[in-house]
């Protein structure tokens, strides 16, 4: 069985795939930012010092003798919005809701993974998921969907927010060669057993042979092409394609059909059919190897016709996607240095100064002997008095913390505003006797934030639609066919 390697098509769908990864470099560097702050690694950006030397934020802070302090804000406040998804957003009528999909959402526990993705949604401003039918041999087919990570997907640049622009979507798939097989194989054991080849014999040079034929960068685009843990890589690419068709209706079965071109010559021959010729759009799907193999390739089994990912970016403006975490994040950098600035105040204020005079210094002690012995609780520190008038004398300042206080407090407040995410919306005890000032105060916040939770509804209702899709569609195979 040969490899199509220099199929010109197959590998313009796999560069434009590689492509579309390497575009996206910049929303997952500020993925990965956001996250590191949600989790608490917030002293990890990187500063020039005086001398223009490149370090953290932290080990600048450390190097001017001030403790590394993490007050986690964002943290809370994604909790905080979750938890109130969770309270109003997660209902399903069973009544109203087919027993089908009531049963995907019960099966697949959508109320955990929608929860899951809204906090991606907070972070980086994208979710995904991912819907198909399980084809466990000797189990029923059913309905299974997953959360996707964005390090693992790849889109053509997107502008419409309802993403109906989009025309190649993929992803990176992490495999044991187990489940690489059940994927791509189709029960065929001859194509099984080539596809085992392609991932043991000189698999390395043939990627490295293949990247530079390609045009890549195998090293700028690492975790395209490889896989870790030892796991097999395969890229799942979905395009848009358009393609020649007749439009047959039968006047006498009174139907109306759609046939490959190729099948004009037939159909012409048949009084009770009239035809046209026409131009259709279809989701094609392709496998590929890293070293450039196509492992399968399909068209869309599902009645919906499209690919089986939804996604949703945020907010899409001019084509860019900004996650809510994001806005705060400068916010949250000002208090941690402030209340870092807080402590070192404290800790000097409290630490005394001891004047020394140099000739009350006993006989045979050294500075070092009489700091250690200053330093411990009830430590004795003799003096010698016929040395001179002076003795030892400890000096406190008290410093002045008032303004540091009043600056926490401002960006503590600064930081319900920028987020909307108000006392109220948290739940805390109320600042104000009026329970119905209290409760405007709350719908307020939620409208602050109405925007964040009917956009991941619009995505929720979207993958719904698509479930349903699939599963009017339950029994078809996917019609893999050999490279």
């Amino acid at each position: 069985m040969k490899t199509p390697m220099n199929n010109e098509q197959h590998c313009r769908v796999l560069h434009a795939a590689y492509q579309a990864w390497m575009n996206a470099a910049g929303l997952r560097r500020a993925r990965l930012r956001n996250k590191r702050f949600t989790y608490g690694d917030q002293w990890s950006d990187l500063v020039k010092d005086e001398n223009g030397c490149v370090k953290t934020e932290g080990e600048r802070l450390a190097e001017q003798g001030c403790e590394n302090i993490t007050n986690n804000l964002i943290r809370q406040l994604v909790k905080t919005i979750v938890g109130r998804f969770r309270s109003q957003y997660i209902k399903h009528d069973d009544k109203a809701t087919p027993t089908s999909l009531t049963r995907a959402i019960s099966d697949n526990e959508l109320d955990e993974l929608d929860s899951r993705a809204l906090e991606e949604f907070l972070i980086s401003g994208c979710c995904i998921q991912r819907i198909d039918m399980d084809h466990a041999p000797g189990d029923s087919e059913h309905v299974m969907v997953h959360n996707v990570n964005i390090n693992k997907l790849f889109v053509n640049a997107i502008e419409d927010p309802r993403c109906w622009d989009c025309e190649l979507i993929g992803q990176l798939h992490d495999m044991n060669i187990a489940q690489l097989l059940r994927r791509v194989a189709g029960g065929n054991q001859r194509k099984a057993a080539w596809v085992r080849r392609l991932y043991t014999d000189g698999a390395t040079e043939r990627l490295a042979d293949f990247t530079t034929r390609l045009g890549a960068d195998s090293q700028l685009g690492k975790d395209f092409w490889h896989a870790s843990d030892g796991k097999c890589r395969a890229i799942e690419v979905w395009t848009l394609e358009s393609r020649e068709v007749i439009v047959c209706h039968n006047r006498r079965e009174g139907t109306l059909s759609i046939e490959p071109a190729n099948t004009a010559h037939r159909l012409r021959n048949r009084p009770d059919v009239t035809t046209r010729w026409d131009i259709a759009t279809v989701w094609h799907c392709r496998w590929f190897s890293p070293m450039g193999d196509l492992l399968a390739e399909y068209d869309s089994p599902w009645p919906h016709g499209s690919h089986p990912f939804v996604i949703k970016l945020y907010p899409l403006t001019d084509g860019e996607v900004h996650g809510m975490v994001e806005d705060i994040i400068d916010t949250q950098k000002h208090v941690n240095r402030m209340i870092s600035l807080l402590d070192q105040i404290m800790r000097s204020s409290a630490k005394g100064v001891l004047l020394f005079p140099e000739t009350a210094l006993p006989e045979g002690w050294t500075w070092e002997q009489a700091r250690q012995c200053w330093s411990r609780a009830n430590g004795l520190l003799p003096y010698n008095p016929s040395l001179g008038s002076a003795k030892p004398e400890q000096i406190i300042a008290n410093g002045s913390n008032n303004n540091a206080f009043q600056m926490i407090e401002l960006q503590m407040k600064l930081f319900e505003e920028i987020s909307g995410v108000s006392g109220a919306l948290q739940g805390k005890n109320p600042t104000v006797n009026s329970a119905n000032i209290y409760q405007l105060q709350s719908e307020n916040a939620s409208i602050a934030l109405s925007d964040v939770f009917e956009t991941f509804e619009a995505f929720r209702r979207q993958r719904d639609r698509k479930i349903a899709g699939v599963i009017e569609g339950r029994g078809k195979s996917h019609g893999t066919e050999r490279p």
